[in-house]
């Protein structure tokens, strides 16, 4: 296989339509209205990222300062939905007064950090690519993206989601979309578009963990802890340990997320599924990394990062065929050893067949 050589980056957000869909059809107004206008300010977000595709993405800024070091810049839409907004922080400025802004800058600064120090990756696209992110915005957003080219954080609604920038994960979530669009560009449908979840959930959890200092043993695995408001019942967006149980709530429904082949679901939803099977590659990378113990982001993460972006990853690639060559990267970096056990049980325990 070879890797599709363009950049044709995708419109991708942390809360998954069909949770949005739900929050929208609720008699309360207090959920339905914001779930709405999220709705429909994301598709109006997908509508640019198709014609940014057709006509060409805007230049990108040449890195400033130092190699190796972060170039971050924090806006605030004040509210609004005009991008990026007004500039409220730049790189080295020291910390405001306001908290999203502080955090927002941090989790740019984590997920620079994870990428460069763990793999050598300079920036999400490997040449000191500038981060960029718009806090506040619109009103009761509840959703935080990536549009190809910056981070976008909502406040939330304050009823089903609190502010995007408290859980670290999602912040680096988002902003893996970006490493995934520079390298093996995997497809926005189907098991192509639940592999591009996944990456961005393992190494939204990888930031997390490093950021924290935790072994895979001592991590939660849980992709946007803290996110949730208080009168939902559940504990995060997706369980990479336990797929299926991160929320099971009288307005959201139950986490629909499978953990293995079995429960694989066919949908013509949500780009075919994509947050929702994207639970069985996640479920892989969890067991291969507390099978091995130690830091999940060293030898687990770095085979998942080197299967990503060694250029042998296909752009329509399925789940067998990502497994397929992790395995081949354990064997090669490591030998017969315990990495490539853990990883070919891993894909053997979800129920992905490998050549």
């Amino acid at each position: 296989m070879t890797a599709n050589p363009g950049f044709e980056p995708t419109f991708c957000t942390i809360v998954p339509p069909h949770v949005l869909d739900t929050l929208a059809r609720s008699e309360d107004p207090a959920l339905a209205g914001p779930a709405r206008r999220t709705l429909e300010r994301d598709a109006l977000e997908r509508t640019h990222r198709r014609l940014t595709t057709v006509l060409g993405a805007p230049a990108v800024a040449a890195p400033k300062g130092a190699a190796g070091r972060p170039d971050r810049t924090i806006y605030d839409a004040k509210h609004k939905q005009d991008l990026p907004g007004k500039k409220v922080r730049g790189e080295g400025d020291k910390p405001g007064k306001d908290a999203t802004v502080n955090r927002a800058y941090a989790g740019l600064g984590a997920t620079f950090d994870l990428f460069l120090k763990a793999y050598e990756r300079n920036s999400i696209n490997g040449e000191g690519l500038p981060l960029s992110a718009t806090v506040h915005f619109g009103e009761e957003y509840n959703n935080a993206f990536w549009n190809g080219e910056q981070m976008v954080f909502g406040d939330g609604d304050g009823e089903i989601f609190l502010d995007f920038t408290i859980p670290v994960d999602v912040i680096g979530h988002e902003l893996a979309h970006g490493v995934t669009q520079y390298t093996a560009n995997l497809t926005y449908f189907g098991q192509p578009g639940a592999l591009n979840e996944s990456m961005s959930d393992v190494f939204g959890s990888l930031i997390k963990q490093y950021t924290l200092g935790q072994t895979a043993a001592e991590a939660d695995w849980l992709i946007g802890a803290g996110l949730l408001a208080p009168r939902v019942t559940g504990k995060a967006l997706r369980s990479m340990k336990e797929p299926g149980t991160a929320y099971d709530d009288d307005v959201l429904g139950k986490d629909p997320q499978p953990a293995t082949m079995d429960d694989y679901v066919q949908t013509g939803r949500d780009n075919g599924g994509v947050h929702i099977n994207s639970g069985i590659p996640n479920h892989a990378f969890y067991l291969a990394a507390t099978t091995l113990g130690g830091n999940a982001w060293e030898r687990a993460g770095q085979i998942w990062y080197d299967v990503l972006t060694g250029g042998e990853l296909d752009s329509k690639a399925n789940f067998s065929d990502f497994a397929t060559l992790t395995i081949a990267q354990a064997r090669t970096a490591y030998g017969e050893g315990e990495e490539l056990q853990a990883v070919t049980k891993a894909w053997e325990r979800v129920g992905v067949p490998t050549a």
